[in-house]
């Protein structure tokens, strides 16, 4: 007689594609992304939640995917990096982590992004200092936090230019 599999029925929405799947209860969404979809972008660092280079959006909120299990977000809109360039264009925050060298070796660098998209979602960060705060979970090895800073600043600033034109 042949056990019953151990797999369990999610579905998800993954940088706008759905994605039904028969999946482990107890792999992470990390290894989903990574292992199982081949969304390499999302980084495997510390598996412990603690340096943000697993950082995706679900439904636009900034997560460590290494910490949660993809069988408890059956259902959800999932953004890795490779989702957030649209049309061929990349998004505000990819152009200028590339105008500004907010990267050196480049590792952290999808989290980085990821986590700063969410931050920009929030809404609740305002000027450099709550920059740095609001992105203190996410490490950086090579020490780019100015450029990632001035980065983050600068779609900041170009969002608050586009609302005071359009206003």
């Amino acid at each position: 007689m042949t056990p019953p599999s151990a797999d369990i029925p999610a579905s998800f929405v993954i940088n706008g594609s759905r994605h039904a799947l028969t999946i482990p209860p107890w792999i992470t969404l990390l290894d989903l992304l990574r292992e199982h979809l081949r969304l390499t972008g999302t980084k495997k660092g510390c598996e412990h939640g603690q340096c943000g280079a697993c950082t995706v959006l679900v439904e636009g909120i900034r997560l460590n995917s290494c910490l949660v299990l993809a069988v408890s977000r059956d259902g959800a809109d999932i953004t890795t990096i490779e989702g957030l360039e649209r049309d061929g264009q990349l998004h505000p925050l990819q152009a200028v982590f590339m105008e500004h060298d907010a990267f050196q070796c480049g590792y952290c660098t999808p989290g980085q992004i990821c986590s700063a998209a969410g931050l920009l979602l929030e809404g609740h960060t305002h000027n450099r200092a709550e920059i740095r705060e609001n992105m203190s979970g996410n490490l950086c090895r090579c020490g780019a936090y100015t450029n990632i800073a001035d980065a983050i600043q600068d779609v900041m600033d170009q969002d608050a230019t586009a609302r005071e034109a359009a206003e």
